[in-house]
């Protein structure tokens, strides 16, 4: 009889041990970080909050969408979360924010990452609802084609205020000239309304206007922080950026 109760108890020590390791996968922190870029630039700007991602242990891999329409750069990115191993948090900057609100439906994707980005709802588009929180950057430009871009000799004080002159110079000849079909984009499903997400504010934007920026965090329910950053914050502020992520990928756990 002790034998058989040994026997049990043996049995269930076992199971309880195996719902412990069970619950300690389960509580995993997510280690896939998924960084979207913006429009006009690409992803290099994302190395400094790269490196320090990369150094704290994180997976960690950037889209490189055309910005050739909302529907290319959506697919860029669905690209690139199909790569992914497990869990992804996904993270998006300025446009890149109305590309993670639609390809973050994919049920790979457990938290979204705002910063200083569009969190479109659906049926909404980026030029409409800025027509209600006007920015106070100067008028892009066009290219012979159509596509847009920002002025070069105005984009340093636009969009890269906080940042070295000389990076700011660079940006501004490097830019990607941008689709009007990806601005005018319009979002079908928001996946910010099924999924945690968090929001870092702006307050020195003059492309997105830090109003707007709050809005989109409060309809979201975001975690919201604010930075007394640029449009270029996730440059000019890396540590803060990261540390978002982070938290993210803490809290929205696989």
């Amino acid at each position: 009889m002790k034998l058989k109760n040994s026997a049990v108890m043996g049995i269930i020590a076992a199971a309880l041990m195996m719902t412990g390791v069970s619950h300690a996968v389960q509580a995993a922190p997510v280690k896939n970080i998924v960084l979207v870029h913006g429009a006009f630039v690409d992803g290099s700007g994302w190395k400094p909050v790269y490196d320090i991602l990369r150094r704290d242990g994180y997976k960690v891999t950037l889209v490189q969408e055309p910005l050739t329409s909302f529907a290319d750069d959506v697919t860029a990115t669905r690209r690139i979360l199909n790569r992914q191993d497990g869990p992804v948090i996904l993270v998006g900057h300025s446009y890149g924010g109305a590309i993670i609100t639609q390809a973050g439906n994919d049920p790979k994707v457990t938290g979204l990452v705002y910063i200083a980005a569009h969190a479109l709802d659906a049926g909404e588009n980026r030029a409409e609802i800025s027509k209600k929180y006007p920015n106070t950057a100067h008028p892009f430009i066009k290219t012979s084609d159509g596509y847009v871009m920002l002025d070069p000799q105005y984009f340093p004080g636009d969009f890269a205020a906080d940042l070295p002159n000389e990076l700011a110079q660079f940006q501004a000849q490097a830019q990607i000239p941008t689709s009007p079909t990806s601005l005018a984009a319009v979002v079908t499903e928001a996946a910010w309304r099924t999924k945690p997400s968090w929001y870092m504010v702006a307050r020195s934007d003059k492309i997105i206007n830090p109003d707007l920026q709050r809005m989109y965090a409060k309809r979201a329910k975001s975690h919201t922080v604010e930075v007394d950053g640029s449009h270029s914050v996730y440059q000019s502020h890396p540590k803060e950026v990261a540390t978002l992520i982070e938290q993210a990928a803490n809290i929205a756990q696989n």
